[in-house]
């Protein structure tokens, strides 16, 4: 399988939840092997940070990454795009110290990458592929992985919410499935709303970028676009988080109420252990075909099942 970037330069601007000013993000094509960068501008500069597991300096609201020089925040959701649509290769250019949160959801920036076009490149993609079962936990949150070919995600919450409390989903994520998660998005309590705002934080928070919940119910009159909307954006936030590494990451991944500290810890066990949980694996052409034939003939099975139980 080959690397992907992108065809042409695109660019967008928006409100940042942190600071609540417009910033600028723009996307342009990079060269193979080369990976995700971003370039961020301040008063001293231009600085280039690639996202690492340590590179990750702060976890309360999003994910932020950087150094004592440059930071930037709310890296996830267009992480995730990225690597839900299984692009390798990107120059991100940010002007702000953090993106925009656009609708809250990783949506606007798929609809951004589409927009730019997605071409292969010669090289061929390799990825980090878990290579023997690893478990990491804090309290009743945890994350275990096993080997997989491909990229399985195994999500479960559980908030003291009426309108939330248990939910699961479990999802293959592949360019074609990412579309059931992107469009999910961020979402917050009213009194921790307030409180945030009582410290002067998540200033570009609001009902257009977020779900927000009262005691009983959603808030945002349009109300959810999914009745599990929210493990559904657990889930993209996840995927945001895995891409903090340089290159994908393969495994079957089970997850009971996490959130960013943890995805990053679990992310720095295998990458500080690389030796011990991941092996490189170049995707070659006829695994890629292997892996479609084994889907189809699951498919297929499945609905010979079906149609035997419909008969019975």
């Amino acid at each position: 399988m080959q690397q992907q970037t992108i065809k042409t330069p695109v660019q967008c601007s928006g409100i940042g939840l942190h600071s609540g000013k417009m910033v600028t993000l723009a996307l342009r094509p990079a060269e193979a092997d080369s990976g995700i960068n971003f370039y961020v501008v301040n008063q001293d500069g231009q600085h280039r940070i690639t996202p690492t597991p340590a590179q990750v300096i702060a976890t309360g609201l999003a994910t932020t990454i950087g150094s004592a020089e440059a930071s930037i925040s709310t890296v996830e959701h267009l992480l995730a795009a990225i690597r839900g649509l299984g692009i390798d290769n990107l120059r991100i250019d940010v002007h702000g110290g953090e993106l925009p949160i656009m609708d809250g959801s990783a949506a606007p920036f798929v609809m951004l990458l589409k927009n730019a076009g997605i071409k292969k490149q010669s090289a061929v993609r390799s990825v980090l592929r878990i290579a023997r079962p690893v478990s990491h936990s804090s309290g009743d949150k945890s994350i275990s992985s096993e080997p997989h070919n491909g990229f399985f995600v195994d999500y479960t919450i559980d908030f003291a919410h009426p309108l939330i409390g248990v939910q699961r989903m479990a999802l293959e994520i592949t360019p074609e499935t990412f579309a059931e998660v992107a469009k999910a998005r961020t979402f917050g309590f009213l009194h921790e709303v307030e409180a945030l705002y009582s410290r002067g934080l998540a200033l570009g928070g609001s009902l257009d970028n977020s779900v927000v919940l009262d005691q009983h119910g959603v808030v945002n009159k349009e109300g959810l676009r999914y009745a599990d909307e929210f493990v559904r954006h657990k889930i993209l936030d996840f995927i945001g988080d895995m891409a903090m590494i340089d290159m994908p990451l393969q495994g079957r991944f089970t997850v009971r109420c996490s959130g960013h500290a943890l995805n990053n810890q679990f992310l720095r066990v295998l990458d500080e252990n690389r030796d011990i949980y991941l092996e490189e694996v170049a995707l070659s052409v006829p695994e890629v075909k292997q892996r479609k034939a084994r889907k189809s003939a699951k498919e297929t099975a499945t609905v010979m099942a079906e149609t035997q139980a419909m008969a019975i």
